[in-house]
């Protein structure tokens, strides 16, 4: 565990916990995962922190976070995107498609990407810039994190340090599948762009 992580979980416990994995999730590349089984070896080797709070805080944090990356997309689209557009080389039409993927996929996007550390990050402010629909995005969002959130807590406090090395190898494995299962949409798309526009753009006519 560092030395650093090791001193902000001494100094404030849960709060940094929830600091650090909200802001992850808003769309900062800070250590969430990494703060979550430190804490988890954390509480199994000195018994200061209970292995289930920092389950609860971890989920409610990753949650949060996402759910405010979500509203930072959704009502700041306009600067992030329109007025950049020309700069992106991205279009209107381009946009009615990225919602209609998100209306149609952004449930799976959203609940893989919680365990990819890059995509946690982005996941959120995605959903908000293709506008996906809030109760749609809460649920599985909300999902993600309890998973999420419970799987690397829960583990990470029963395997102790040897988990630090299972996650490297986890996280790659996962990762490369993230991948391979993204250039395969990618090339999806590509293949039946037409198609999917026409839908996308009968779907924004409703």
């Amino acid at each position: 565990m560092g030395a650093y992580l090791e001193h902000l979980l001494h100094a404030y416990g849960y709060a940094a916990i929830f600091v650090v994995i909200a802001l992850e999730n808003v769309g900062l590349l800070v250590p969430g995962e990494t703060i979550l089984i430190s804490s988890a070896i954390f509480a199994a080797t000195t018994h200061e922190l209970n292995v289930v709070a920092i389950v609860i805080t971890a989920a409610a944090a990753a949650f949060g976070g996402s759910v405010a990356g979500c509203a930072i997309g959704r009502y700041g689209e306009r600067h992030l995107v329109h007025r950049h557009s020309r700069y992106l080389h991205i279009h209107e039409r381009d946009l009615r498609l990225g919602r209609y993927l998100f209306a149609r996929y952004g449930g799976r996007v959203v609940f893989m990407a919680r365990f990819v550390a890059f995509l946690r990050a982005v996941a959120g402010l995605l959903a908000g810039i293709n506008r996906m629909e809030w109760k749609r995005f809460m649920l599985f969002s909300g999902l993600g994190a309890a998973v999420w959130a419970s799987i690397f807590g829960f583990g990470a406090y029963a395997l102790g340090r040897e988990v630090e090395a299972l996650s490297v190898r986890a996280g790659v494995l996962i990762a490369l599948a993230v991948i391979a299962a993204a250039i395969a949409g990618f090339r999806f798309i590509l293949h039946n762009r037409s198609q999917l526009q026409r839908e996308a753009d009968q779907f924004a006519d409703r």
